[in-house]
C-alpha cells in the first residue's frame, strides 16, 4: 500500500502540493472508476440521449465538484470541502465543530460554504425535489450514484425485487436518517448548553456514525457487495440523503414514471433493469404510474423497453397517481 501511495506523489503535490495520502489514494481510484466506467455506459447506451447526458454529468460532478476542487482547495490553504455533497449525506456539515471550523477558516470561502451546506440541505433540495424529484441529485450529481450507475452498471439485475428486501430497505435507511437528525440536534444543544447535554461524548458521538455508516456501510458493504446485492445497496439501504429525498419525492414532488399498460408485453426488461429494486413490471401492467421513494429517476427501465411503455415525467401535482387509461380484454366485444 505504500509503494501505491508513493507513487501517486506527483499527482498529490501538483493538485494539493503536498505528498498523497491514503485518502487522497482512495479518491483518485475512485474518481477513475468513474471516469473509466463512465466511458464504458457511454459506449452502451449511446442510443439514449437522456442516458448520455446522465452519464457525463455524474462524471462531470466526480471529478470537478468532487475531486479537483477539493484539493485545490487545499492547494490555496482552503479548508477541503466537496460542493457536490449535502446534509444528511456528509453529516457533519452542520455539525457543530464543523461549522466553527469553516468559519474561523481565513477568509470568506469557509462562510460561504456553511451559508451554502445550510441552503441547498435545507432549501435547494426540497425545491429541486419538489420539480425533479430525487433523480436530480441520485442519478446527475452524487458521486455515491456516480459510482453505482458506472462502474456497479454491469450489476443492476442482481439487486432483491422481493417485498421482504424492500421491508428491510425501509427498517434500515429511515432509522439512518433519524439517528442523523437526532445527532445533529443534540450536537447543537450540546454546543449551546457548553457541553451539558453530551458532555466530552460529542465528539465520539458523531465519529461513532462516520466509522460504522460512513465506512464500513457505505464503503465496504456498499461497493463491495456490487456482485451480490446489485449496484445499489448502499443507495437502497444505508444512504440517509436517499432517505431524505424520498419522502421529499414520494409526497411532495411532480415526478413520476408514467406507464402505458396497453403495450406492455411483460418482458421484464424494465423489472431486470431495476437497480432499486422496484418491481416496474407490475406497475406497466396495471397502467399505474410509478411513485416510489426509493426510484433514483435512472430511467433505465424506460431506456430498455423496447414498446415505450415507460415515461419520466414532471406533471402537476393533482391526479399523479391517475392511472393510464388502456383497453383491457373485458372491455373488448367481438360478437354482441
Amino acid at each position: 500500500m505504500t509503494g501505491l501511495i508513493r507513487s501517486i506523489d506527483p499527482l498529490s503535490k501538483l493538485l494539493r502540493g503536498i505528498e498523497a495520502d491514503r485518502w487522497f489514494l482512495y479518491g483518485t481510484f475512485y474518481t477513475l472508476a468513474v471516469l473509466i466506467m463512465g466511458v464504458r455506459a457511454l459506449l452502451k447506451y449511446r442510443h439514449s440521449p437522456y442516458q448520455i447526458i446522465r452519464t457525463l454529468s455524474v462524471m462531470f460532478f466526480q471529478l470537478v465538484l468532487a475531486y479537483l476542487i477539493p484539493y485545490f482547495l487545499i492547494l490555496f490553504n482552503q479548508p477541503e470541502f466537496y460542493l457536490s455533497y449535502f446534509w444528511p449525506l456528509k453529516y457533519d456539515y452542520l455539525f457543530p465543530g464543523t461549522v466553527d471550523y469553516l468559519i474561523k477558516s481565513p477568509g470568506a470561502l469557509g462562510v460561504f460554504f456553511v451559508f451554502w451546506t445550510a441552503v441547498i440541505s435545507l432549501v435547494g433540495v426540497p425545491v429541486l425535489t419538489y420539480f425533479f424529484g430525487k433523480r436530480w441529485y441520485c442519478s446527475w450529481v452524487c458521486g455515491c450514484g456516480g459510482l453505482a450507475e458506472t462502474a456497479g452498471d454491469p450489476y443492476r439485475h442482481l439487486s432483491d425485487k422481493s417485498r421482504k428486501a424492500w421491508q428491510w430497505e425501509v427498517a434500515i435507511i429511515y432509522p439512518i436518517l433519524g439517528f442523523i437528525v437526532l445527532t445533529t440536534v443534540l450536537l447543537w444543544v450540546n454546543a449551546i448548553t457548553g457541553g451539558g447535554i453530551l458532555g466530552g461524548l460529542s465528539n465520539g458521538f458523531s465519529q461513532a456514525y462516520g466509522f460504522f455508516i460512513g465506512s464500513i456501510f457505505s464503503g465496504v458493504i456498499g461497493v463491495g457487495f456490487y456482485p451480490i446485492m446489485g449496484s445499489r445497496v448502499w443507495c437502497r439501504f444505508g444512504c440517509p440523503m436517499a432517505a431524505y429525498l424520498g419522502i421529499l419525492q414520494k409526497h411532495f414532488s411532480r415526478f413520476r414514471i408514467t406507464t402505458n399498460g396497453g403495450q406492455c408485453i411483460s418482458c421484464g426488461n424494465c423489472s431486470n433493469y431495476c437497480e432499486m429494486g422496484i418491481d416496474v413490471r407490475w406497475y406497466a401492467q396495471q397502467g399505474q404510474p410509478i411513485i416510489r421513494s426509493s426510484c433514483v429517476g435512472c430511467g433505465m427501465c424506460a431506456t430498455v423497453c423496447p414498446r415505450g411503455v415507460l415515461n419520466l415525467e414532471n406533471g402537476p401535482l393533482p391526479g399523479r397517481y391517475q392511472p393510464s387509461a388502456f383497453i383491457s380484454p373485458e372491455n373488448v366485444r367481438i360478437l354482441s
